[in-house]
């Protein structure tokens, strides 16, 4: 083709299209719409059903001991190093703040490790002021405070309620201030007169008991303790909570536990300090002691004395049995050999006895008597018959009877010395596997015994440590008191710190825009499927003739009255096709080729239409089937099946005499592909073929073709000559783009005549991004859909 122009960009644009990546997305809009309404929605639902957390804060001042006396109280300890390094004395009294004693200590005081709370239809409501009653548990077990219980209190009376398990088991009815008997403790509930947003005359409360170390860590990883600045004395408590005024409370129990803690005599701290290193001591002792009783227990059990040594004796006796397996390894095989020589030698053979192996008992000797015996009956009959001796003398009869027992006898020594050997084999062969097993054993004991030393040197190395640390903490607690004065006591903001509600609905608008965004970019992203033009002209350099959207029936024939979308496209296409073939001469037939990659890309349904189209301008149009592999157009237009192969095959018939014409066209005429042949190439390779062509061209106007795919045959190929110019067919989503580069080497190599690509059953929409594609709908009543069916049509 010389005007590629017409049909396609002389060049790729390489560059983003903007206005083409906005439209992509700007179809789906409804899916963005939904994602986002879905999204924010969910938003609102988080925000209304998610526990929103408070902050409450308090400030202090802490007394900068440096400035104190703690520098002159110390001035004697001078030598012991008491006064190097010593930490801000701000930094010291927020860690003691932090400390888990001190949260502790809070959480106990106000029995925050007791939570009450209602169920909801889907949220749970803590209670704190507003509950309706008071649970206090005593005289319980060690392990009533290491897990959570619950128990539910729905009131019945004025003075009673029913206790219940949480998965709704009665326990009993009591009355309020009753001592109540559980498996692990003693309960009381006390029902507390002012509630305001519960009716305290029927409400239904859980009571958990949790975990006080779990509470503890829990308070201290939402406590934050910070100086309001470097040179300041001045620090900020905060704490986040669910409920606003526990964090609030908590805050200034901490602060007065702390402040109480401060003012206590020293030396009472000192003694108690004293008295947990010494606790620590004894328990650190005892630690040490049982590291040491395992070791002691590790290395009896396992017989051990010295790792070293064990393993090199172990070594040494695994070389030993491993040398002595081969050694019968050889034995055996020597043993084996000298029996298949026995076996395969005659009467006048020696038979080698120094081949027998000996052993340090002398067991094997028997069989090596028994073949020097052999030998020397053998030599002796041969010595007799060399010296003139017949086979019929008796000396040599009876000699050679003695041979024949003798064999019998060595055969049965050299078997039972076989069988003795392999019995020997086993043994070792055990006793080396055994070995190999406690050799393998020593790199674990090894690592074992390495583990037990070093939890044995790190309990003696603390063990000293903390008496070391003894007399250093002694001294040095004995003389600290910080104080801290309170400035501003702990309150709670109004408004929760989480979720930020723009935050949260941001978020949710964001992604409902990126979910829809993602999901089509993957789509688009892993969908090989060749979809539009712009597929086409990004992996081929063929020229572009045209599209035809979705045929609203599968069979449809373009007559004259048709105005659907797809018959305004084949005319289009046929236009198109005139400026293609306007080289060719007007004395003979245009000869037009239909062809495919792959089979359904719909050859056949444009090659029939393009011929209906053709012969509607008046013009006389011959439709041959040329995919006679597998033919379809007779089927598809109901004329008989006869046809290119009859005429092929038989001689003396005229082409004309399978020719059939349409009475729905006055000017379309019909050769069908015939009855499948068994060797279709070599049909195609007659020369009635040829003269086929220069017949028809000269009796028609138009010649359209239906061949056989490309990519599958080589029908095509074979008859590609007498073609004026090839419509390739490519399927929209159904053709991977990569099978494009068979159509593409096609075009290259210029073994398709004045080729164009022609896109069939394509989705029907205003634009495809290059503007075209108004014209199929001009005229036409579309189909009205829904919203939704715009949404999940298939795309």
């Amino acid at each position: 083709m010389q005007d590629q122009s017409s049909f396609r960009h002389a060049h790729k644009d390489d560059s983003l299209d903007l206005r083409e990546q906005f439209d992509k997305y700007f179809k789906y809009w409804p899916w963005f719409i939904i994602s986002v309404i879905v999204c924010v929605g969910v938003s609102f639902l988080y925000l209304r059903y998610t526990v929103p957390l408070y902050q409450a804060s308090a400030t202090i001042l802490v007394k900068d001991e440096k400035k104190g006396s703690l520098e002159s109280e110390l001035s004697a300890f001078a030598d012991l190093g008491l006064m190097k390094g010593m930490k801000s004395n701000v930094d010291n009294e927020i860690e003691i703040i932090k400390s888990r004693s001190i949260v502790k200590t809070a959480v106990k005081k106000l029995n925050f490790n007791i939570y009450y709370y209602t169920e909801g239809r889907v949220k749970v409501k803590e209670l704190y002021e507003d509950r309706p009653i008071d649970v206090s548990f005593f005289e319980s077990d060690d392990t009533f405070y290491t897990k959570r219980q619950s128990y539910v209190i729905n009131s019945k009376t004025e003075s009673t309620f029913e206790l219940q398990t949480t998965e709704g088991k009665p326990i009993n009815v009591f009355k309020y201030g009753s001592t109540i008997r559980l498996s692990n403790c003693k309960m009381v509930v006390i029902k507390r007169m002012l509630s305001s947003k519960l009716n305290n005359q029927d409400f239904s409360v859980t009571v958990s008991v949790n975990n006080i170390d779990n509470v503890v860590q829990g308070y201290k990883s939402r406590l934050t303790i910070a100086p309001l600045n470097d040179k300041s004395s001045v620090v900020e408590l905060t704490l986040n909570d669910p409920v606003a005024k526990k964090a609030e409370d908590l805050l200034n129990t901490i602060i007065a536990i702390y402040n109480q803690d401060a003012i206590d005599d020293k030396n009472y701290i000192s003694r108690n300090t004293q008295k947990f290193i010494d606790e620590r001591l004894q328990f650190i002792t005892k630690e040490l002691g049982d590291v040491e009783k395992e070791g002691e227990s590790y290395m009896t059990s396992n017989r051990l004395t010295n790792i070293a040594s064990d393993a090199d004796l172990f070594i040494q006796n695994s070389v030993d049995f491993e040398k002595a397996l081969i050694e019968t390894e050889t034995q055996i095989k020597v043993v084996s050999s000298m029996l298949d020589y026995l076996n395969g030698s005659s009467q006048d053979d020696i038979i080698p006895s120094n081949l027998i192996p000996s052993d340090k008992n002398g067991s094997n000797s028997n069989a090596a008597d028994l073949i020097n015996q052999y030998n020397g009956f053998v030599i002796e009959r041969n010595r007799i018959v060399n010296g003139g001796g017949t086979p019929k003398n008796s000396v040599v009869i009876n000699l050679n009877n003695r041979i024949d027992d003798m064999r019998k006898s060595v055969k049965e020594s050299l078997n039972r010395l076989i069988a003795s050997l392999k019995i020997r084999r086993s043994d070792l062969q055990a006793q080396d596997n055994m070995l190999s097993g406690k050799i393998s054993e020593i790199p674990k004991q090894t690592r074992e015994l390495n583990v037990i030393g070093r939890q044995q040197k790190i309990k003696e190395s603390l063990y000293l440590y903390l008496l070391q640390k003894r007399e250093e903490v002694g001294i040095s607690l004995a003389v600290t008191s910080p104080k801290a004065k309170l400035i501003d006591e702990a309150k709670f903001k109004n408004a929760p710190i989480f979720p930020k509600s723009n935050i949260i609905l941001l978020i949710g608008f964001t992604l409902g825009l990126l979910i829809p965004f993602l999901i089509i970019y993957l789509i688009d992203l892993f969908d090989t499927k060749v979809k539009n033009r712009q597929d086409i002209e990004n992996n081929t350099i063929i020229p572009f003739l045209g599209d035809i959207p979705k045929s609203d029936t599968e069979d449809e024939i373009i007559s004259a009255s048709s105005r659907s979308s797809s018959a305004e496209a084949i005319r289009i296409v046929r236009t198109n096709l005139e400026f293609m073939l306007n080289s060719v001469p007007e004395n003979r037939a245009k000869t037009i080729f239909v062809t495919s990659t792959m089979p359904k890309e719909g050859k056949t349904f444009v090659a029939i239409n393009l011929a209906s189209t053709i012969a509607l301008t008046g013009r006389k149009v011959l439709l041959i089937g040329l995919d006679i592999r597998n033919p379809k157009i007779d089927k598809y237009l109901n004329v008989p099946a006869k046809g290119l192969t009859n005429y092929i095959v038989k001689s003396g018939q005229k082409i004309d005499d399978f020719i059939t014409k349409l009475d729905a066209f006055e000017n379309l005429h019909v050769l069908p592909s015939g009855v499948i042949p068994p060797n279709p190439a070599d049909l195609l390779l007659s020369p009635k073929v040829d003269e086929m062509f220069e017949t028809l061209k000269q009796q028609y106007d138009y010649i359209v073709v239906d061949t056989a795919p490309v990519s599958l045959v080589t029908d095509t190929l074979l008859v590609a000559k007498h073609a004026d110019a090839f419509v390739y067919i490519v399927r929209a989503n159904y053709l991977d783009k990569r099978l494009l580069k068979i159509a593409d080497s096609f075009y290259q190599e210029k073994k398709l005549p004045n080729m164009a690509i022609l896109l069939n059953d394509t989705i029907w929409r205003k634009t495809y991004g290059y503007g075209y594609g108004y014209g199929y709908g001009y005229g036409t009543e579309e189909e009205r859909k829904s919203w939704k069916g715009k949404l999940f049509k298939k795309k």
